[in-house]
Formats: C-alpha cells, structure tokens, sequence
C-alpha cells in the first residue's frame, strides 16, 4: 500500500528530529493528554469471500439456489470485489483502501519505565469491502460496505526507551464500535430487492506503536491499528418482482430467498501518524 510506504517514511522524519529539539524532552509519561491520528486503511481481504443463501426463509444459511432443472444457479461463481459486469469474465473490481483522520484522548500512568493508559478516540475511515456472485442468467449480484467511522475504547502499555525515556513503545487493545454503510447492486430487473438490517457493528481493534517527545509536553508517533466487527446484520431479500413463478430463488418458498455475506466480520488494518499534547 503506498499509503503505509509514506507514512513509514513521514514518521520516521518526524521521529529523528535534531538533537538541538532532542535536548528539550523529559521521559515523563504521567498525565492527560490529547491529540490526533492521520493515516491510512485498507480492508484486510481473504481472497475467499462468496454469498450465502437462505432458500427456506428458516434464517439457516448454506442453501444452493437451483434452476428448475435442479441445476446450481449460481455456478458460476464468485469473487472478492465488485463485478465489472454480468459475468465472470467481467472482472472484479479490488476492495479499496484510503485515507483516515481522528481525535484521541487519554490518560497515563507511569510506573519507572512502565506506562499504563487508556484513551477514547473517533476516527473517520474510508475503506470499502466488496463480494460478488454471478448467476446462470447471467446476471452479477454485489454486496459493499463501506466503514464510514468507528468510536474505540483501548488501554495501552507501554515501556520508555532512550537515556532520557523520551521514547514510548507501546501496545494497545480494546472495544471498537463501527458505523457501515451497505450498498447492494445487481443486473437483475426481474425479481425485486429489498436490504434491511443495522449499520452499526461492534468488535475490538489491537495494535502496536512508538511515540517519541520532541518537547516537553509534545510527542510523535507512529502507529499500527488492526480492527474487526461483526458484521452479520445486513442481508437482501429477493421475492418475486415481475419474475416467473419457476424462478431459482422462488422454487423452495413462494416468498423468495434471503442473501448475505459468507463473511461476516469485517477486517482493516491501518497505519498512521500520530500527534499527542500533554497537559
């Protein structure tokens, strides 16, 4: 990700200032502080992403949609991304990655070389996750969401390094509420769609990082955020529209058949630069 690549390269300017700055720091850690994060994510794509389907409306999914020949109506397949078109031959367009910035706030406790702190902090994202299924008809089906922001509680501990302990390595852990904004597309006019289900999802996000005192009450840093929700909530429902009677997703009920994503956890990964004033 070219992103991480600039971001490495902007923290570790940041983090060899002249020694002329170096001899303004102090290795206190204690106290409150705020400040902001600027970086980069990008979804965290296994590469093994397909729909599921719940013929029955039983709420079980792992159901096969089949023609009225008792063929598998979606044996063409799948892929990790949005489709480029109506069948597989189409393409798929990669998941995509982008910018993020935020606040934090916190507090810290230093015990010798030890740090203990917490912090709360909002982050606004931009990463997109795609899955895509293609039908015998042919016709493409793409679920997106997109994380939109996420709200964290983490502790942190760290350990000060450098003969004056102006360096903090540290790592972090904690709760993750996300805001996702889903989408669903298809080349589908026959049958009728319908979403539902929350944008909101819960997980935990874990990370490492480095922060180094450049004043006395005013660090840099860099930092590496892994994060990942359950997503399991949105889903479409397809009923009849203007289809026939024998169509694939009307065979087992009458009502249609309910369709969601196989995975259900959303995955990101993140790097960032971080700035931290301490009161």
């Amino acid at each position: 990700m070219d992103l991480r690549r600039t971001f490495l390269i902007a923290s570790a300017s940041a983090l060899l200032l002249p020694a002329a700055v170096h001899a303004q720091q102090t290795g206190d850690w204690s106290g409150f502080y705020l400040g902001g994060n600027l970086g980069g994510s990008e979804p965290d794509s296994r590469g093994a992403s397909r729909l599921d389907f719940d013929t029955g409306l039983d709420g079980r999914y792992g159901d096969t949609v089949r023609t009225a020949a008792g063929a598998d109506a979606f044996s063409p397949g799948f892929c990790d991304g949005a489709a480029g078109g109506r069948t597989p031959a189409s393409g798929c367009r990669d998941d995509k990655g982008g910018a993020e910035y935020g606040v934090r706030g916190g507090y810290d406790w230093q015990r010798g070389r030890w740090v203990f702190g917490v912090l709360a902090e909002y982050t606004q994202n931009d990463a997109r996750d795609s899955v895509s299924g293609f039908s015998t008809t042919p016709a493409f089906y793409t679920m997106t969401r997109d994380l939109d922001h996420t709200l964290a509680l983490r502790g942190r501990v760290g350990w000060t390094a450098g003969a004056r302990g102006d360096y903090l390595l540290y790592a972090t852990a904690g709760a993750v509420r996300a805001k996702i904004d889903h989408s669903f597309a298809t080349s589908n006019a026959a049958n009728a769609f319908a979403p539902s289900g929350d944008d909101r999802a819960d997980g935990w996000q874990a990370g490492l990082g480095v922060e180094r005192k450049v004043l006395d009450n005013f660090s840099v840093g860099l930092e590496y955020l892994y994060t990942r929700v359950s997503d399991d909530d949105y889903r479409v429902r397809v009923s009849r529209g203007a289809a026939p009677a024998n169509n694939p997703f009307l065979l087992v009920n009458a009502n249609g058949t309910d369709l969601r994503r196989a995975d259900e956890d959303l995955e990101v990964s993140s790097v960032r630069l971080t700035a931290t004033f301490r009161f």
